[in-house]
């Protein structure tokens, strides 16, 4: 089993709050994510994902294992192709904020593995993060916030 890692970082130009309240609308990523055709939030901690990768269509559950606001967001597949991983949220002066995508995945296939070796998998999430920020930064406003957080797993109550 080979993992590959991929880790990127982009600074946007709005406040943190905004920025992360953004992140936590999943069923938006189709609208900046490249190949995702969907993202459904089952409840508070479960994702149904659909996305188009090396040319074939593919669905998986993920789980968020740590949310914490303004901070990170922790999670793992549940189902479906393997991958894990974590946004992470810092302040970077005053309206800018830093985002670092930190992400772990199995290739599993011949296509996926040369993908992969040829940096196409890194290049999309580069790619991502660009359109993020263009999002946000022309919007200028979130398109809604959950302000809850979940540790090992656990929703907390707001």
């Amino acid at each position: 089993m080979a993992i590959e890692r991929i880790e990127k970082s982009i600074v946007v130009n709005a406040p943190i709050q905004t920025v992360y309240n953004q992140w936590t609308q999943f069923e938006e990523f189709p609208r900046f994510m490249e190949g995702v055709e969907g993202v459904s939030q089952l409840d508070d901690k479960r994702l149904h994902w659909i996305a188009e990768i090396g040319g074939k269509r593919k669905e998986w559950d993920a789980e968020i294992v740590e949310q914490a606001k303004d901070s990170r967001i922790s999670w793992h597949s549940t189902s479906g192709p393997w991958n894990a991983g974590s946004v992470l949220f810092n302040q970077d002066g005053m309206d800018r904020t830093r985002i670092t995508l930190r992400m772990e995945y199995e290739p599993d296939t011949l296509l996926e593995k040369f993908g992969a070796n040829i940096g196409v998998v890194s290049g999309r999430v580069e790619g991502d993060l660009r359109r993020f920020k263009e999002f946000i930064e022309k919007r200028g406003a979130e398109t809604g916030a959950w302000r809850g957080e979940i540790h090992q797993g656990e929703v907390e109550s707001r």
